[in-house]
């Protein structure tokens, strides 16, 4: 097989027209360049340069290899350009899974400021929990994924588990509810309540932390109905079916027919973490790991929002 840095030294000779002007142009020494012809004439088994009065012109198989020798270098060029991209993040792609309540806060942050500063890497984001995301991460179809809870056999399974933030959970209550505006709250004090809860099991381990909760409070709670979306728990919610348990994602921005509270004691956060393939973390991926780091600093720094606020427990 052709040696490439052989190649390169043959062109810039047949540009040239000498071994010295090569030499100057590559920066070697003229019996280096001779050197690497003399071996590149015994690989090829044939002579490529003639030495003429003026310096060395190729012949016909020197012509052969110089011609196409090019179309090599320029793809090898190419290929050597693109792989440069991914790691200067000029190109390349990120794939990226988010669950749900991410997705409506601190998501969009994050992607604004990724494009902002990385607008030639290509961007592809799916939404999907941790029971679907996680396989698709060990598969390799995706680069990272955003988990709302801790999976203990993440390193026996090939994946790297990075903490994020530990997000709060609150109690949402119809408007008028009894306890709405009671001047402290605790969970036993829910414990007659209908619960609305996230959908129970793998797809939606929110429901885990809460059941735990309220088992450890001493009771079982009366669920009335079971969704893994929260924008339609909170409908019910403020359709006075019952009451639901929402994180602080969700909290920002909840609408002004529920009325947000806190449990004393709090209720357990659910941990958020970023999920990558153990050993290996692409640029496009440690770059958008650094940006989450950034949002989410800025998120825990920004005041509560206005509901929690108003039902603040005095």
């Amino acid at each position: 097989m052709v040696d490439v840095r052989r190649l390169k030294v043959l062109r810039e000779v047949a540009r040239h027209g000498s071994f010295s002007a090569a030499a100057t142009a590559l920066g070697y020494t003229q019996p280096a360049i001779s050197r690497q012809i003399a071996v590149l004439e015994v690989e090829m088994g044939t002579q490529l340069l003639l030495r003429v009065p003026q310096g060395v012109v190729l012949t016909d198989a020197g012509r052969v290899l110089v011609e196409r020798g090019e179309d090599v270098l320029t793809s090898l060029q190419r290929l050597e350009d693109e792989v440069r991209s991914h790691a200067e993040l000029s190109g390349g792609r990120l794939r990226l899974a988010v669950f749900a309540s991410a997705a409506v806060s601190l998501v969009p942050r994050a992607l604004v400021r990724y494009r902002q500063l990385h607008p030639g890497v290509e961007l592809s984001v799916i939404v999907a929990d941790p029971g679907e995301s996680l396989p698709l991460l060990r598969a390799g179809e995706l680069d990272l994924a955003l988990c709302h809870y801790a999976q203990s056999d993440a390193a026996s399974a090939g994946l790297e588990c990075i903490p994020l933030l530990d997000d709060p959970m609150y109690i949402a209550f119809p408007p008028g509810h009894p306890l709405a505006d009671a001047s402290a709250l605790t969970l036993t004090d829910l414990a007659e309540e209908s619960w609305m809860l996230p959908t129970l099991g793998d797809r939606c381990p929110d429901a885990q932390l809460v059941l735990v909760a309220c088992h450890s409070a001493g009771f079982e709670p009366s669920t009335l109905f079971e969704y893994d979306d929260y924008a339609a728990l909170l409908g019910f919610v403020a359709a006075g079916v019952g009451i639901a348990p929402i994180p602080d994602m969700i909290a920002r921005s909840v609408r002004h027919d529920v009325v947000v509270r806190q449990v004393d004691p709090p209720l357990p956060p659910r941990p958020v973490l970023a999920a990558l393939p153990t050993g290996y973390r692409s640029p496009a991926a440690a770059a958008m790991l650094e940006i989450m780091h950034e949002v989410i600093a800025e998120w825990e720094d920004e005041p509560a929002g206005v509901s929690r606020q108003l039902a603040a427990v005095h």
